[in-house]
């Protein structure tokens, strides 16, 4: 197995919502779940001393984003700390876009199923696993 090149410092919740404005939307939401689909984006934010701020921001809401329906949202952050000798955009790259959210997604799904679950809407899951591999493969093509 390949040696990490960075160390998670500390992950936390940023930011955390569910929406559901009135029965009519619960009921909408409760009856619709299942067309509901998943999006991911990631971000990160230089900090000082070889740290950066990885934000992965989840939201589970409809294609047609009905502001009258349902609507979960979560942004999940970790603090990585990169080696010293790393140092070039080839390297960070996919440590912040691949192996920093595979590292820590299992976490954030257990959070967001809770989340759904909490908000009236058990027994939720999601169909397909997210594999970050792929969508880092994916946005460099």
């Amino acid at each position: 197995m390949e040696k990490k090149n960075y160390r998670i410092l500390g992950e936390f919740i940023k930011d955390i919502s569910a929406e559901t404005k009135d029965i009519e939307s619960y009921i909408y939401t409760k009856e619709n779940i299942s067309k509901y689909k998943l999006f991911i984006d990631i971000n990160t934010r230089p900090i000082k001393n070889k740290m950066a701020e990885v934000s992965i921001s989840t939201k589970f809401k409809e294609n047609n984003s009905n502001s009258n329906h349902g609507y979960f949202e979560m942004v999940y952050a970790v603090i990585v700390k990169i080696d010293e000798n790393v140092n070039t955009k080839e390297i960070l790259e996919p440590i912040f876009l691949k192996d920093v959210p595979s590292e820590v997604y299992p976490k954030i799904e257990r959070i967001f199923l809770d989340l759904l679950s909490h908000s009236g809407y058990p027994n939720v899951k999601f169909e397909t696993k997210v594999d970050f591999n792929e969508l880092y493969k994916s946005r460099k093509n």
